[in-house]
């Protein structure tokens, strides 16, 4: 059967309070395309770019961003959707503004916002009715939107000098592995652990990003990998009193002892004598241990 695909649209209101609050976009199987009114300012892939009007922004499971609105009259659109909305009409992954190395945010001059305020009104018009070719025109809009935006290319806003597409997908991986810390639940294991899982999400070759990585860090995909896991396991076990069967689980680890593997080659030490060396209890651990 024929899956029709998540989609859903909404108008933003202004934000009257908390004007300088931050926002972490981690939309995890799902795609945005959001038209923001406002003064802002965007954390991606090392960069702090600076909206200071009005832009088309793109974010998906490969761009983990963080927005912070800097003032009270910020407004617009925002479309969310997976990849079963685009069945049959090619991978919306491939897309530049939807990769880690392509740009993804857009400034617009007033007549571009005026234009795209009519393809998100449509999609709210769609989306609210009966219409049994919906789906479809609602498809077109955020195509729509896309290739507004590929013609816009490389137009984006940016600050300081531009880093390089290795650069870039290096940072966005070095940002995947941390948005998935810290591990506060125990029934939820991390999700991304090989550096094939990881390439999969960036839509690269593993090979490229075993490359990208070697060339920028000095150091393999699998070894920043294991370092930031070792460093929340070093933290889980000197800050929580969880066995280290559940420590494994939510580091990703099939089996406990693959875990105490890891981590002695890593510390020198089992995660027991490790916790026996001095780890003590903080005020959070009961809080935390309720999971």
């Amino acid at each position: 059967m024929k899956d029709t695909g998540h989609f859903e649209v909404s108008k933003l209101n202004p934000l009257t309070e908390n004007p300088n609050s931050a926002v972490l976009c981690n939309t995890h199987d799902y795609y945005e395309v959001s038209l923001l009114v406002g003064e802002s300012t965007v954390q991606f892939a090392g960069q702090v770019l600076q909206l200071k009007k009005q832009a088309l922004v793109f974010s998906s499971p490969n761009t983990p961003q963080k927005w912070e609105h800097k003032n009270s009259v910020r407004h617009g659109y925002s479309c969310i959707f997976n990849k079963a909305l685009f069945y049959q009409h090619g991978d919306i992954a491939k897309y530049s503004v939807f990769r880690p190395e392509g740009n993804h945010v857009f400034e617009l001059t007033d007549q571009q916002v005026n234009l795209l305020n009519k393809v998100y009104e449509q999609m709210l018009e769609d989306n609210e009715s009966e219409y049994p070719g919906k789906n479809e025109s609602i498809r077109l809009c955020v195509s729509e939107l896309i290739h507004f935006a590929l013609r816009m290319a490389p137009t984006t806003i940016g600050a300081g000098q531009p880093i390089s597409a290795p650069q870039r997908i290096f940072a966005v991986f070095m940002e995947l592995i941390e948005v998935q810390f810290p591990t506060d639940y125990s029934y939820n294991s991390i999700r991304l652990r090989s550096p094939k899982e990881f390439a999969e999400r960036l839509n690269v070759h593993v090979r490229h990003l075993n490359k990208v990585v070697k060339k920028v860090a000095d150091k393999t995909t699998s070894q920043l990998i294991n370092e930031r896991t070792m460093q929340e396991a070093k933290m889980l076990l000197s800050q929580t009193n969880w066995t280290v069967a559940k420590i494994a689980f939510v580091l990703g680890f099939a089996e406990a002892n693959h875990f105490s593997v890891s981590f002695k080659k890593h510390v020198q030490l089992t995660p027991l004598k490790f916790r026996e060396a001095g780890a003590e209890f903080s005020p959070m651990t009961n809080l935390v241990n309720q999971f």
